[in-house]
C-alpha cells in the first residue's frame, strides 16, 4: 500500500480547526491567570504548544516563560534543541533540576536495574510551581496518549498540594472554562487535548516546525529490554544478558533516557514518519517503560502532581 501525503483540503480544515481551538485556550489562559508557565520538555507536543503560543500572541512575545524540569538524564540532543528553540521563539526559559531535589533530600534516587528519575520530576515540578507562584501550568498532554490522560479536561484543577482528583473535574460546556481557584491551588491546562499523534505530525509538516534530530532515523547504541530498545548511557544499569548493539532507530516520544524506548526505523523525513505512524499498531506511549510499572502507573503519578 502506498501512502500519499499531499495535504488534502479536508486535512487542512481539520488542522485549522484544531489550531483555532488551541489558540483560543491559550488566550483564555492569558486572560484568566496571573502567572502562567508553559511546561516544556523538548518533545514534539510541547514544541507544538509553544509554536501555537507564538501564533496566539503574535506580534507580541509569548507572555509566559517556558519551564523545563531537567532530570539530568535527558538526551543531549533535547537539551541542545531546548536552548536553541527558546531563542528562536524569543521566550524566557526557566530550568529546574531533579538533581537539586535529590541533593536537598526532597527526592530519593532509585536504585537497581529499572531505576529512573522520571517519577522524581513531580517533586521538582511542584517546588517550581510554588517558587514561581504559578497559578497555571500549560502542558502538551493529549487525550489519545493514555487512558489516564483521556480523563483530563482542558482546564484541570489541582489542589493546594498539587494533586489531581479525576472524579472532581469541572464541566466544560460550549468552550466555557472555569479558572476559579482558592489560594495555593493551581490549574494544569492542555491546549492540544483533542489532537492525535497523526494530527501532531501532519501539523508539524504543514507548519514546517523544526524538531530534535532524534525524532528521525539515526544510528545509536542500544540494548533490548522487555521488547523495546533503550539507549546506552553510562548511568544505565544493564543485566548481564543485555547486549549493546548499534541499531538504526528513532524515538516516537522523548522523555527521561532511562524509560524512553526507541523503535527500529528508516524514516528520515516527516512524510516517512507520517507513513510509519499510519501503519503502526502500537501507541507512541507503548515505548515508555514508566507507563508499564503498573496498570494505573500514569494515573497514580498524575494524582501526585505529575505532568
Amino acid at each position: 500500500m502506498i501512502f500519499r501525503f499531499k495535504m488534502k483540503s479536508y486535512t487542512l480544515k481539520h488542522l485549522q480547526e484544531l489550531e483555532s481551538e488551541s489558540i483560543f485556550i491559550l488566550r483564555e489562559v492569558a486572560a484568566q491567570f496571573e502567572k502562567p508557565i508553559l511546561l516544556f520538555s523538548g518533545g514534539k507536543d510541547s514544541i507544538i504548544v509553544s509554536h501555537l503560543a507564538k501564533k496566539a500572541f503574535f506580534p507580541a512575545k509569548i507572555p509566559f516563560p517556558l519551564v523545563h524540569i531537567d532530570t539530568g538524564h535527558n538526551f543531549p540532543e533535547t537539551i541542545e534543541y531546548r536552548d536553541w528553540w527558546a531563542k528562536e521563539l524569543g521566550a524566557k526559559i526557566i530550568v529546574r533540576y531533579v538533581q537539586d531535589s535529590i541533593d536537598q533530600g526532597k527526592a530519593v534516587e532509585e536504585k537497581g536495574i529499572n531505576a529512573s528519575r522520571n517519577v522524581l520530576q513531580t517533586v521538582t515540578l511542584l517546588d517550581a510551581i510554588e517558587e514561581l507562584k504559578t497559578d497555571c501550568a500549560i502542558g502538551g498532554a493529549r487525550r489519545d496518549e493514555e487512558k489516564a490522560r483521556s480523563k483530563e479536561r482542558f482546564f484541570s484543577h489541582r489542589d493546594e498540594f498539587g494533586q489531581w482528583n479525576p472524579k472532581n473535574q469541572r464541566p466544560e460546556l460550549w468552550n466555557l472554562f472555569n479558572g476559579g481557584k482558592k489560594i495555593a491551588e493551581h490549574f494544569r491546562v492542555f491546549p492540544i487535548s483533542n489532537w492525535t499523534e497523526m494530527d501532531v505530525w501532519q501539523y508539524i509538516l504543514q507548519e514546517n516546525i523544526p524538531l530534535p534530530k532524534i525524532y528521525f532515523s539515526h544510528k545509536r547504541k542500544v540494548f533490548q529490554r522487555d521488547g523495546q530498545f533503550l539507549a546506552d548511557f553510562d548511568f544505565m544499569t544493564k543485566k548481564p544478558s543485555e547486549v549493546v548493539a548499534e541499531k538504526t532507530i528513532r524515538f516516537r516520544t522523548i522523555g527521561d533516557i532511562t524509560c524512553t524506548g526507541a523503535v527500529e526505523s528508516t524514516a528520515t523525513t516527516l512524510e516517512e514518519i507520517i507513513q510509519e505512524v499510519a501503519a503502526s499498531r502500537t501507541t507512541e506511549r507503548g515505548t515508555r517503560a514508566d507507563d508499564k510499572r503498573s496498570e494505573a502507573a500514569m494515573e497514580d503519578r498524575k494524582k501526585a502532581g505529575y505532568f
